[in-house]
């Protein structure tokens, strides 16, 4: 028997082929004109930067020079005094230069703030910037303030401040000089190791750490140290007010407390940073301190620099204990 129902059944198939093949295409017609105008919105400000990259570039160069030309009030604005940080061991007498150097570039400075927390270190580079301190003094007042230690070369380098304030719980002196070094011969033979070497000269390997020191080399770098030492001696007592021959109280290597360092002429007050400001304030004859800046950079330095200054002080306090 003929089924006259199916051509009616395919008719339906295909309109409902057709209407799903319409209302995709429907979809797909709105996703691209969406799509398009994302896209026209992502490329927006890059084409508005392309067309008038020029004229940005013009305005920005306009807006610098603006402010270039602005008239500043340089009473307000300048700054009329500076810190100098001294911090961690002293490897080299770079950094302090450079401050300094920055400072002179400010003909506005008047007066600067020295914060010491050092426990010293090479002998020629404490030397550079005692130098570099004491002539700056002679352009400007200097104060010292002691945050945690003025010790060894850090107390060399700052002695010659106009007046040295400490916190109660600073550690100054250790006016001394130390040479160290190590007798590793043991240790390599024991590697299997021979050391091997030429030299002209009978002192040419004095300090050398592959052997034992001979009498002559001993006696040679005690010498030589004592000759330094009898330079900072005489440095400090010349810096200080104090006579040599009392040496043996305020040197000698010996670390004192703030009170104890204050007794010996070694400090001039026991106070807080602000007492130092202030002090420094009065001999620079500033009344609205304005400070000199440092850049972000320099503020990251200094934080790594107080980092390896407080592990230093740690090895030393456990030392003193």
């Amino acid at each position: 028997m003929a089924n006259f129902n199916a051509p009616h059944q395919n008719d339906r198939t295909l309109n409902a082929l057709y209407r799903l093949s319409q209302h995709t295409w429907g979809i797909y017609k709105r996703g691209l004109l969406m799509f398009k105008k994302f896209f026209q919105l992502l490329i927006l400000p890059l084409d508005f930067i392309t067309k008038y990259f020029k004229a940005l570039v013009l305005l920005l160069i306009l807006i610098f020079i603006c402010i270039a030309l602005i008239p500043q009030d340089t009473e307000l604005k300048a700054p009329n005094l500076a810190k100098i940080y001294l911090q961690g061991p002293i490897l080299d007498s770079h950094s302090i230069y450079e401050q300094i150097e920055k400072i002179s570039k400010t003909p506005s400075i008047q007066g600067v703030l020295l914060l010491i927390d050092s426990p010293g270190g090479a002998m020629g580079a404490s030397v550079e910037i005692s130098d570099m301190i004491s002539e700056l003094k002679k352009k400007m007042p200097v104060v010292v303030y002691v945050q945690g230690a003025m010790a060894s070369g850090s107390y060399y380098a700052g002695m010659y401040a106009d007046k040295i304030y400490a916190n109660r719980a600073a550690l100054i002196g250790s006016i001394g000089v130390v040479f160290s070094s190590f007798d590793i011969q043991d240790l390599i033979h024991k590697l299997g190791i021979k050391a091997q070497g030429i030299a002209a000269g009978e002192y040419k390997e004095v300090g050398t750490f592959m052997r034992q020191w001979t009498p002559k080399e001993r006696a040679f770098l005690q010498d030589l140290i004592q000759e330094e030492y009898q330079m900072f001696v005489s440095d400090v007592a010349d810096a200080r007010g104090l006579e040599v021959k009392n040496s043996t109280q305020y040197a000698q290597g010996k670390v004192f407390t703030a009170a104890k360092a204050l007794k010996l002429g070694l400090i001039d007050v026991i106070g807080t940073q602000n007492d130092a400001i202030e002090t420094l304030k009065n001999l620079s004859q500033v009344t609205d301190p304005i400070w000199l800046k440092k850049d972000k950079f320099e503020a990251f330095v200094d934080k790594i620099i107080k980092t390896t200054t407080q592990i230093s002080l740690q090895a030393l306090t456990q030392q003193l204990h």
